[in-house]
């Protein structure tokens, strides 16, 4: 039977991008509403646009569009835009607002600079009542107002937010829907010998038979390699996950992002056997199984890149090779990851573990460096001598936490002053109230002198919403005392604090010498302030 691959190209495998194209007559738009902006007071309510989309078609809102309408919105309302937060190529049922690239910046980090959030269409903003109620209580934690352009939506009223909460019901019921639907076509594809939607296990690829339709034939390229591999494990002295990995990417069989452990899950995978298989997530360890037909047998989808006995004897390979490693601890083999650096190649230092003779030796090594540099033993006297230098340096630092402060009542407070010293000082005028006796008018002097003292007294930035850095009363000593070394690896990965391992051969001894050099940012005090997460519960 002939067959026509139809493998995608590169180019058409990634993912979907969303390019905004503005016309000349959007442009001319855009000019004439930042002009009516700027003729806006100081102190008008600042607009946060909201722009998102799935995908680009016919049918959907464009992001130019959808920004217009905001800022004709924003005009109408006589808000000041104060930034455009467009996430494009986003599902609003996989990502919360808060995790989006552009909007989720805005909510994080940049909260003090708008006082309302609009935008196009409730759907384009969440698709979930637990995204939207989320987003509620945070607006009313910071003051903030939702508005959108095409729903009557306004949690300032308590009707906007009755109506907010049914619109959000309406729309995680389609996106439910949605997903049930295609939850039951991959529960139908499952039970098919033919192929029907879905990616094809490493190894094969979907092709045209005569007739027109998809079925999965081996790709040439991929079966040589998997072949190389399993001839590989199987030779007298095997060879490693990690060694077969660079020999296929040297070769160019695979590409140079391939990882040891893709490299194992590809190996392990049933689906080589020409079989359906579906994902089993177990302690972690993702691995595939085999699905079964009605008939309780497998269901067979393609022909074998390997046979059954080819198969069991690659995973007995495989375990004996794995069982020669020692158990990998749960809190990670290498602790400070990311924190600790090589001076030759700048890669991350990381602990390999060797096992000679039921012992276990443990070496800290480089990612890039040939062979890894030269081994340092015992990587917990380096972590002991880290924590020391690292203590002394910023175990002192006052643990500060980063709290939101709202100027609503301080700007209250001012414009009361404001008017009360106006006020008075109409009243002390040649003819005024206040100038009709000697007492009125020391009382109403000693009243005006309080007031404009008050107002001299107050902080100008209080009258401002801001973050300010409040001291919990603990030392970062004391917080790393109690968290332990992955509480101070946490935090000082947040910071940006490095710490570079020089090693040196030293002539006639097999450890080398080693050099520690801490690297600390000059906003390091500005950097340690903890920021704490509004949105960790919703998950």
């Amino acid at each position: 039977m002939g067959k026509r691959t139809r493998t995608r190209v590169a180019a058409e495998q990634r993912q979907y991008s969303v390019e905004a194209e503005w016309t000349a007559a959007d442009l001319a738009l855009l000019r004439d509403l930042k002009k009516a902006e700027s003729l806006l007071p100081d102190d008008a309510p600042r607009a946060l646009l909201s722009v998102r989309l799935s995908v680009l078609t016919d049918e959907t809102t464009s992001p130019a569009r959808q920004e217009l309408d905001l800022r004709i919105l924003a005009r109408e309302r006589g808000y000041r835009v104060a930034g455009v937060a467009s996430d494009l190529n986003v599902s609003a049922t996989k990502v919360p607002p808060w995790k989006r690239k552009e909007l989720g910046d805005w909510l994080n980090n940049r909260v003090p600079e708008f006082d309302v959030l609009l935008f196009w269409k409730l759907d384009r903003f969440v698709r979930r009542l637990s995204d939207l109620s989320t987003m509620i209580d945070w607006c009313l934690k910071y003051g903030k107002n939702l508005v959108s352009k095409n729903d009557s939506i306004d949690l300032t009223t308590t009707a906007g937010k009755i109506m907010v909460t049914i619109i959000g019901g309406i729309a995680e019921i389609e996106a439910a829907n949605t997903s049930t639907r295609v939850a039951s076509l991959w529960d139908y594809t499952k039970t098919q010998g033919e192929w029907l939607v879905g990616k094809p296990a490493y190894g094969y690829e979907t092709a045209d038979d005569e007739a027109g339709r998809v079925v999965l034939v081996i790709n040439k390229d991929a079966s040589r390699a998997l072949r190389w591999c399993r001839d590989a494990a199987l030779r007298e002295k095997p060879a490693s996950a990690r060694r077969m990995a660079k020999v296929l990417v040297r070769a160019g069989l695979c590409g140079p992002g391939l990882t040891t452990s893709t490299m194992i899950r590809r190996l392990r995978n049933p689906a080589l056997m020409g079989y359906r298989v579906e994902e089993d997530k177990n302690g972690g360890v993702r691995r595939s199984k085999i699905v079964l037909g009605g008939n309780a047998k497998p269901i067979r989808v393609a022909d074998p890149i390997f046979n059954e006995d080819e198969f069991k004897s690659l995973q007995d390979a495989l375990d004996r090779r794995g069982k020669n490693q020692p158990a990998r601890s749960p809190l990670g083999a290498t602790r400070f990851l990311g924190v600790l650096i090589c001076d030759d190649c700048d890669a991350h230092m990381t602990v390999q573990r060797n096992r000679v003779k039921e012992r276990d030796y443990a070496y800290l090594r480089c990612g890039k460096c040939k062979a890894g540099g030269h081994g340092a033993p015992n990587p917990h006297e380096i972590y002991s001598k880290f924590v020391e230098d690292v203590l002394k340096v910023l175990g002192d630092e006052p643990v500060m936490t980063r709290e939101y402060r709202q100027g609503a009542e301080a700007r209250k407070d001012q414009q009361r002053l404001e008017q009360s010293i106006s006020y008075y000082m109409t009243g002390l005028e040649p003819g005024g109230r206040f100038t009709k006796t000697r007492f009125t008018k020391d009382q109403a002097e000693k009243t005006l002198d309080d007031l404009i003292k008050q107002l001299e007294a107050m902080d100008p930035e209080s009258t401002q919403d801001r973050w300010v850095a409040v001291h919990d009363g603990k030392s970062f000593r004391e917080r790393w005392e109690e968290g332990g070394m992955e509480a101070m690896a946490d935090d000082l990965l947040r910071v940006g604090v490095k710490c570079k391992i020089k090693r040196t051969k030293v002539k006639g001894v097999r450890a080398p010498h080693i050099h520690m050099k801490l690297m600390i940012p000059k906003d390091v005090r500005d950097r340690l302030i903890l920021k704490e997460d509004d949105f960790a519960e919703a998950f």
